[in-house]
């Protein structure tokens, strides 16, 4: 039987790959594998574009001083309440004075105050504003209490074992597959973005939807699609795909004969190689991607020289290529790591914290810098989140200069972009619809799985990552019938929502 070009290439793309590397004498294995699936891209009827920016915060992020209570409201937790589990041992951030809290209002907790990390407004030495004030713009926003769950549960499931758990809880490698595949209660090996890229893939793009700035990564994984995977901006995008053997590009002289004779070897046996015409498609394809990388898209805006700030300027070029590249849809992975903070945590979590915010606000900048009258506004085109392992115990590991926490489970995310309902919180109430979205900071609460005097504050999350990914999906353009979000997010059935307010995007 014949095989068609469509089925070689959506069968084989690992022998296609080794062939076709071969073939054009690419440096990078993963980048023709990745270019080869667009020959077989469907489904996409998008026309204006859309980013999507997943910042993973590597290590387990300490979301009880990402944001914190300022006010003392009885009825919810409060900031003494915060201060008496954290003051003692030397954890807990100030309300005023030197490296206090950036106040923020927040409407769905009754217009209450709580307060950003310090290092996510001005700093010494920044060369901006950082976020904090994106917040009052309406532009960014904090998803509260989420974390990887195979079903909804209770602290009294939680502890009598009655409802499947996520596998390995506290393990930062088993969370970090988790929270990348949104599939908790088993090993998976493909992750969301990937599977959203599988879905959404179509005609014409001449790159892969989705690319990783920070190596190869699961959430990045499709089962019939491919990520491109891509240095930072220490390396220019000419130099991205450029092929190897044949000198400049355009090659001249001898590189230019060479590159003719090779051209001319790919033209033998195509009418009757299915193979061969798939593995000569591929090669056009990267030599279009590659060509349209030789034209300059530099970004405007100034990008602090740290490794976040490398990786986003990477991707502002990027989505400044985005006609060149003929794409309508662009995920990204970046990544920053360091979150580990059994030691440390306030110099740590407050230079880590300067680093991101400094290069969100670049890239925020730059976005805007790249909307042009009559096109697509691109701060509303482009959407930032954040994920991480899980949170850390809100009771401190250590006292002093060394004070740190331990590994947890539900954490705090940013949301940021022109698309976001930005300036409030989001989230979930316990599955029996009791509580608030923010979690009660009490140890041995109703929040905290676990009882009694050794409890140390690890929150029970009410908002799963699946329901977290799938109004970020909703919002990139995912069809919502119910064999796509199956396919994309198998858990997400078991949520149902009727205790969640999770309207944090814009819909269309």
């Amino acid at each position: 039987m014949t095989e068609s070009r469509r089925d070689f290439l959506k069968k084989s793309g690992g022998c296609a790959l080794g062939m076709v590397s071969l073939a054009t004498q690419m440096h990078h294995l993963g980048t023709m594998s990745a270019i080869a699936q667009r020959s077989l891209e469907v489904n996409d009827a998008a026309t204006n574009y859309k980013a999507l920016v997943l910042l993973y915060w590597s290590g387990g992020n300490d979301g009880n001083n990402l944001i914190v209570p300022m006010h003392n409201d009885a009825s919810v937790s409060n900031y003494a309440a915060y201060a008496a589990a954290r003051s003692a041992q030397g954890l807990a951030l100030p309300t005023t004075g030197t490296g206090a809290l950036l106040p923020i209002t927040v409407p769905r907790m009754g217009g209450l105050e709580y307060g950003l990390h310090p290092s996510l407004g001005p700093v010494a030495g920044g060369i901006n504003n950082g976020i904090h004030d994106l917040w009052g713009l309406g532009k960014l926003a904090a998803v509260v209490n989420v974390g990887n769950l195979a079903r909804p549960m209770t602290k009294a499931q939680y502890q009598s074992n009655s409802v499947l758990k996520p596998y390995q809880l506290f393990s930062h490698s088993d969370q970090v597959n988790q929270s990348q595949t949104s599939i908790s209660g088993t090993q998976a090996f493909t992750g969301w973005g990937g599977r959203i890229s599988d879905q959404m893939t179509g005609v014409g793009p001449l790159i892969p939807m989705i690319t990783s700035i920070a190596g190869a990564q699961l959430f990045t994984a499709g089962q019939t699609t491919l990520p491109l995977a891509i240095a930072d901006s220490n390396t220019t995008l000419a130099n991205v795909l450029h092929p190897v053997g044949f000198g400049t590009n355009p090659p001249t002289g001898t590189n230019l004969a060479r590159f003719n004779a090779f051209n001319q070897l790919r033209q033998h046996d195509l009418l009757t190689s299915n193979h061969l015409k798939a593995a000569s498609h591929v090669t056009d394809q990267a030599i279009a991607a590659d060509n349209a990388f030789q034209t300059s898209q530099e970004t405007v805006v100034p990008f602090p020289n740290t490794s976040i700030g490398r990786q986003l300027r990477q991707v502002a070029r990027l989505i400044r290529k985005r006609t060149d590249l003929s794409v309508t849809r662009q995920i990204f992975y970046v990544q920053v790591g360091g979150f580990d903070t059994h030691t440390n945590q306030l110099a740590g979590q407050t230079n880590l914290f300067t680093q991101v915010s400094q290069a969100l606000r670049s890239f925020w900048d730059e976005l805007a810098a790249m909307t042009v009258v009559g096109g697509d506004n691109m701060q509303e085109a482009t959407t930032v989140f954040t994920l991480s392992d899980f949170n850390r115990t809100f009771n401190p590991a250590g006292s002093g200069g060394t004070v740190g926490s331990d590994h947890a489970w539900g954490n705090h995310m940013l949301v940021m972009g022109g698309a976001v309902n930005g300036g409030n919180f989001y989230g979930s109430k316990r599955p029996d619809g009791t509580g608030d979205y923010f979690p009660t900071m009490t140890f041995a609460g109703p929040d905290d799985v676990d009882s009694g005097a050794n409890a140390r504050g690890r929150w029970l999350p009410t908002t799963s990552v699946d329901q977290y990914a799938a109004k970020l999906a909703q919002w990139f353009g995912l069809p919502q019938d119910a064999a796509t979000l199956n396919a994309v997010f198998p858990n997400l059935q078991y949520f149902s929502g009727a205790n969640s307010a999770l309207d944090f995007m814009q819909l269309p």
